[in-house]
C-alpha cells in the first residue's frame, strides 16, 4: 500500500503536526514561484508542480480526518474515494489562499493572503470566483448504491444587463490608473531570505485591472448578482461521514468574468433506524425468542439489499455474533463489500399467564436450565472481549 505523501513531504508516517508543517513550508520556500526567477520555462514548470504536490500532502496530512482515512487505505483507495488530490487544488491561487498562514514571517504573508486576481508561470492574469461548500445528507442505502442528488444552490452569477462587467450598458470601462490593468500592486520586501516580491489586490479596482465610468444599476457595479441553481452531484457508493466531493465550476462567478470558483460538498450520513455502521461492516440486532434460542430455527433479518434468511444454531447464546459476509457497504477502493454482522440478543418475558409461569416454574433448578462454570466462562470472556 503505497503512500506517496509522506514521501512528497521527506517525513515519516509517524510525523507530528509540527514536523509536517515545518516539512511542508521548506517545500513550499523551495519551490516558490519567486524563488524560480532566472530559470527556463521547464524549470519553472517543474517547480510550480512540485509546489502544488506539497501542497496536497500538507492538504490531507495536517488534517486528522483525512489522515486517518489515508493511513487506512493509501494512495489508491484514498482517490477512489473521492479524496485524491488533496484539496483538489486547481491553481497557484487555491494554495496561496489556503496555507498562507503558516509563512508568517517569511515574507511570503502578502503572496499568500489570497485575492482574486493573480499571475503564475505564463504572466496570464486571470479572475477567479469565490468556492462555496454545502452539507448533503445520505442515508445508508445512499451509501451502499451511490446516489445522484440534485440539490439549490445560491451562488454569485454574472449579471445579465452588464454581463458581468459591472458598468452600465453602454458605458466605458477604463483602465485603472493605479496598477495599470495588472490588477495588482507590486512590492519589494526584506525578509531573513533575502529581497522578496510581494504583491496585493490593487486597492483602486480591487483586483479587476479596470475601473467603471457609470455602474450597472441592476448589480451596483459589483458585476454578479445572487441566483439559486439546481446542482446534480454524484455521490459513490462506499462514502463516509465528513468525505468532501469536489464539484468544479459550480462556486460563484470571478468578478468581470474569468474562472468560476468551485463546489464542495460535505457529507453528513444520516443514522439508520436498522442497522449500525462500523466502517464497511453493517451490525443489526436481531431479538429471539426464548424456544428459538433454545431449538434454533430459521429467521428471516432485513439486509441493505433486501430480506436474507439465517438459520440459528439451537442453543445460541446472548452476545453472539453471526456473519453474512458481504453483506455489508460497499469498500471506498471499490474492493469487495464488508459484512453484516447479525448481534443476537434473547427476550426474557416481562409478563407471564397462569400457565406460562407453571411450565417455567417446572424447570427451576433442572441441571440443562442451570449454566455450567464453563458455559458461564465461554459468555464472559465474549463479553470480555467486546467491552475491552
Amino acid at each position: 500500500m503505497t503512500k506517496k505523501y509522506y514521501d512528497i513531504l521527506g517525513v515519516s508516517e509517524n510525523a507530528t503536526a509540527d514536523e509536517l508543517k515545518k516539512a511542508y513550508r521548506k517545500k513550499a520556500i523551495q519551490y516558490h514561484p519567486d524563488r524560480q526567477q532566472g530559470k527556463s520555462e521547464e524549470e519553472k514548470k517543474d517547480a510550480e508542480e512540485k509546489f502544488k504536490e506539497a501542497a496536497e500532502a500538507y492538504d490531507v496530512l495536517s488534517n486528522p480526518d483525512k489522515r486517518a482515512r489515508y493511513d487506512q487505505l493509501g494512495d489508491e483507495g484514498y482517490s477512489a474515494m473521492g479524496g485524491g488530490g488533496g484539496a483538489g487544488f486547481s491553481s497557484m491561487e487555491d494554495i496561496f489562499s489556503q496555507f498562507g498562514d503558516i509563512f508568517e514571517g517569511f515574507g511570503f504573508g502578502d503572496i499568500f493572503g489570497g485575492g482574486g486576481r493573480r499571475s503564475y508561470g505564463s504572466g496570464q492574469r486571470v479572475n477567479r470566483g469565490t468556492n462555496l461548500q454545502v452539507r448533503v445528507r445520505v442515508t445508508l442505502a445512499d451509501v451502499a448504491n451511490g446516489v445522484e442528488k440534485k440539490i439549490k444552490i445560491p451562488r454569485m452569477v454574472a449579471c445579465e444587463h452588464c454581463h458581468g462587467t459591472g458598468a452600465k450598458d453602454g458605458t466605458a470601462i477604463e483602465t485603472c490608473p493605479t496598477c495599470h490593468g495588472t490588477g495588482v500592486e507590486v512590492r519589494m520586501q526584506r525578509t531573513m531570505l533575502g529581497m522578496m516580491q510581494s504583491q496585493t489586490p490593487c486597492h483602486t479596482c480591487g483586483g479587476t485591472g479596470k475601473r467603471i465610468k457609470e455602474r450597472c444599476t441592476h448589480c451596483g457595479g459589483q458585476g454578479l448578482v445572487r441566483k439559486e441553481d439546481i446542482v446534480s452531484i454524484n455521490i459513490p457508493a462506499g462514502v463516509a461521514e465528513g468525505t468532501t466531493l469536489k464539484v468544479s465550476g459550480r462556486g460563484n462567478d470571478a468578478v468581470g468574468g474569468g474562472v468560476p470558483g468551485d463546489l464542495y460538498v460535505v457529507i453528513e450520513e444520516q443514522a439508520d433506524s436498522k442497522f449500525i455502521r462500523e466502517g464497511n461492516d453493517i451490525i443489526y440486532n436481531l431479538m429471539l425468542d426464548f424456544p428459538t434460542a433454545v431449538f434454533g430455527g430459521k429467521v428471516d433479518v432485513p439486509t441493505i439489499g433486501g430480506m436474507a434468511r439465517v438459520t440459528i444454531p439451537a442453543g445460541t447464546q446472548p452476545g453472539k455474533v453471526l456473519r453474512l459476509r458481504g453483506k455489508g457497504l460497499p469498500s471506498p477502493d471499490r474492493y469487495g463489500n464488508g459484512d453484516m454482522l447479525i448481534n443476537i440478543m434473547v427476550y426474557v418475558p416481562e409478563e407471564l399467564t397462569a400457565e406460562e409461569r407453571k411450565a417455567i416454574e417446572s424447570l427451576r433448578g433442572k441441571p440443562n436450565i442451570m449454566p455450567s462454570d464453563s458455559t458461564k466462562e465461554r459468555i464472559f470472556s465474549r463479553l470480555r472481549h467486546i467491552f475491552a
